[in-house]
């Protein structure tokens, strides 16, 4: 099949979207905090580096990330848009149960489209709808409720990925909030999403690594989870794809299929990105006989994140 899955219509997703209220206050607060100088003046001591929902600093490889993606725009946008938020977290810590292993523990995740890409150009043009602050503060309350990462995914539509992500930085300066890339739906010049199997140069992405490993390291926060979806040989340039400090960056083996299809581009991709962590995305509706928690850790090597839709 030419697309992974089913647009959302554009005139019904644009209407949702201007339904939900926008959040007006940041969530964790609009002051920076006080400088360490003024910190001792005052006599207070260094607050604890943060660490992540489940403890230490580091994402991979000391864990296994197993995730839900979607938005709750549309069940048919991927397994974390069916139920409420905490329905959905709920649904994901028993689908990640069979993941644990004594060395390697599950860091479950909700991968929340941030930004989806429209069928419609909207009144910017830009071909996508962002979600209101009010919709990721609410998944990222869930997220935390159950010691879960929160990722924001973001289909940029005629967008880009850095002006889309640095947007979104009162969300990503929080310690327990990563950020994964969808080239399928990055489109440009007359291209519209859906019609077209969209890209992305590695001069974008590796501009949108370095933003987000600079706020990490300013920040002082955990390793953050950096995820790149591919389905296509050139979707991504990944072999030009620059290393971070402070991003666990991951390639994702996207698309849907019959499993031979699935382990054969799993492993195609891996032996093209061998400095990047691996990825495997499964699909309850697409799949063509979904593959099991034990079949998916046979692969080679074994992926270090999994992903619902």
């Amino acid at each position: 099949m030419f697309l992974r899955r089913r647009l959302a219509a554009g005139g019904v997703l644009v209407a949702l979207l201007a339904g939900i209220a926008v959040a007006t206050g940041a969530f964790s607060g609009g002051e920076e905090p006080p400088a360490p100088a003024a910190r001792e003046a005052a006599g207070q001591a260094a607050p604890e580096p943060a660490e992540l929902p489940r403890g230490g600093r580091s994402v991979l490889p000391e864990h296994r990330v197993v995730a839900f993606y979607g938005a709750p725009q549309s069940d048919e946008l991927g397994a974390l848009g069916v139920g409420t938020p905490d329905q959905a977290a709920r649904k994901l810590a028993r689908q990640a149960r069979p993941y644990i292993r004594a060395r390697r523990p599950v860091l479950p995740a909700l991968e929340l489209i941030a930004v989806i890409a429209n069928a419609d150009a909207g009144e910017d043009g830009t071909y996508r709808a962002r979600q209101s602050h009010a919709v990721i503060r609410r998944y990222l309350r869930a997220a935390r409720r159950h010691d879960m990462l929160l990722v924001l995914d973001i289909q940029p539509g005629r967008s880009d990925f850095f002006t889309e992500t640095t947007r979104l930085k009162r969300w990503l300066r929080e310690p327990d909030v990563g950020l994964a890339l969808d080239p399928e739906w990055r489109v440009s010049g007359s291209e519209v999403p859906g019609e077209v199997i969209g890209h992305v140069d590695a001069r974008e992405v590796n501009a949108t690594s370095a933003w987000l490993a600079q706020l990490v390291a300013r920040r002082q926060l955990p390793e953050k989870l950096f995820i790149v979806h591919q389905f296509t040989d050139d979707m991504v340039e990944d072999a030009e794809l620059k290393q971070r400090d402070g991003l666990a960056m991951v390639l994702n083996a996207d698309g849907f299929g019959t499993q031979p299809v699935k382990v054969s581009k799993y492993k195609a991709f891996t032996r093209a990105a061998t400095s990047f962590e691996q990825g495997f995305k499964l699909f309850y509706e697409e799949d063509v006989g979904l593959m099991t928690p034990r079949a998916v850790l046979r692969l080679r090597p074994p992926p270090d994140v999994v992903v619902y839709e």
